[in-house]
């Protein structure tokens, strides 16, 4: 089964000057059970198709399925199926960190004894039980990624999307974030966007390139240096995203 399922997507929005197409008749399909990598230049139009595959807003065009829910006409049951670690990260500092899962628990429909249990789950898995009780705003750059991860994935969806979730993490916190999302990957689907092409290459069982609001490539790794020519993987994403390459 297809955990996501995007067909023909469009979106544009108009300004005082021109209609701006966003998202171009992108097509694609996450298994269940897949790290789905989603690359693209900045401006690409990857957060726009994001936006409309979690239900923040409906595509002009196309059809976007969740586990073959439509994203419009099952609006309701297709984003209870899904969660969202923004690249902003959407901790409440003031909130300790235990707070800050038990709230998006409590948001989500669990009473107050079950998102304590599940809070507590949580903090085990993201190895943050001894800073449950700490204000999450003096939390590391890393420590507060993997909050955020887990505060998407803590009413446990079926489908995640993890929106630059090492952006601006040292070496050693961005493995740990590697591990986390690897050990995530048996209960649910995730969409992992990230600009850093190892980290892409390491994680993801298939891999999306786009580029100006169209997917231009969907594959493996493989798959993806077969169809570009290209063997250095930056090389690979540079061509299939339209770049320019210098000899």
């Amino acid at each position: 089964m297809h955990a996501l399922n995007v067909e023909n997507a469009v979106k544009t929005y108009r300004n005082t000057k021109r209609v701006v197409t966003a998202v171009d008749g992108a097509s694609f399909f996450v298994n269940d059970g897949e790290i789905f990598g989603l690359l693209g230049m900045n401006g690409a139009g990857k957060s726009t198709l994001i936006k409309m595959c979690t239900g923040l807003i409906p595509p002009d065009g196309g059809r976007i399925s969740v586990f073959r829910h439509d994203a419009v006409t099952e609006r309701e049951i297709a984003k209870s199926l899904v969660n969202i670690s923004p690249q902003e990260t959407a901790v409440a500092p003031s909130l300790t960190v235990r707070e800050n899962l038990q709230f998006i628990a409590r948001i989500y429909g669990a009473d107050k004894l079950a998102a304590g249990r599940a809070a507590d789950e949580m903090l085990d898995g993201l190895k943050l039980a001894e800073r449950a009780n700490d204000r999450a705003g003096k939390l590391s750059g890393g420590l507060m990624r993997r909050l955020s991860i887990g505060m998407a994935l803590i009413t446990k969806p079926r489908l995640a999307f993890l929106d630059e979730p090492t952006l601006g993490l040292d070496v050693v916190a961005r493995h740990e974030l590697h591990r986390l999302i690897r050990a995530r990957k048996a209960d649910c689907s995730i969409v992992l966007t990230t600009h850093y092409l190892e980290e892409a290459k390491a994680l993801c069982d298939r891999i999306a390139v786009m580029a100006h609001g169209k997917i231009t490539a969907v594959g493996t790794v493989d798959e993806l240096e077969s169809l570009s020519g290209e063997s250095d993987f930056e090389r690979v994403f540079l061509k299939l995203a339209g770049e320019r390459l210098e000899p």
